[in-house]
């Protein structure tokens, strides 16, 4: 019963965990790279794509993204989704690729990203926080109806707090990286 509880909330963290550096990857950070628009839904044919399905990505250099359409007759819909996107970028067709250029960020603009990274850290803390209430409350609830002793609750409750602590520093070294990387120039 508390192996169960504590396998779960560690499983559900852990996925918090990804799905924050999922986000993170997100923010443009100044260089090129195909999380920024791979994920981007794309008009096709009458339904909505993942980018991805539809081209493969190059990054010939560090400030240019280069995306190629498995299907020539997609490249519109392609250009169309990433001039609609929130990127802020302006992409060049040539008829056989896209081209997207990332000016450099401005420091004004890296601190913007900087805050946008840190609630989305901030996000992920709380979620872990409400797994490990949900599983205390699981662990609470199994000792009121008398499945598990106080001693045992204790120790459970301590290993929560444990892996707790540890899935929230892995957030925070996440945050620290991405930091650093927006605010290196």
């Amino acid at each position: 019963m508390i192996e169960e509880t504590l396998l779960d909330a560690m499983e559900k963290m852990g996925k918090a965990i990804e799905h924050v550096q999922a986000q993170f990857l997100g923010v443009r950070t100044g260089r090129a790279n195909a999380s920024l628009v791979e994920k981007l839904q794309v008009e096709y044919y009458g339904a909505f794509v993942p980018l991805q399905q539809l081209a493969s990505f190059q990054v010939p250099e560090a400030r240019m993204l280069v995306v190629k359409p498995h299907d020539r007759g997609s490249i519109v819909a392609i250009e169309r989704a990433l001039q609609s996107s929130d990127l802020g970028l302006s992409p060049s067709n040539d008829g056989v690729v896209i081209r997207l250029n990332f000016p450099a960020l401005t420091e004004e603009r890296r601190k913007e990203f900087v805050k946008v990274v840190k609630n989305m850290a901030e996000e992920g803390r709380v979620t872990v926080r409400n797994i490990r209430r949900d599983a205390r409350k699981v662990l609470e609830t199994a000792q009121k109806d008398g499945d598990i002793s106080q001693d045992d609750l204790d120790r459970a409750e301590k290993e929560l707090e444990q892996i707790t602590h540890t899935t929230v520093e892995a957030v925070d070294k996440a945050f620290s990286r991405k930091e650093q990387e927006l605010l290196e120039v």
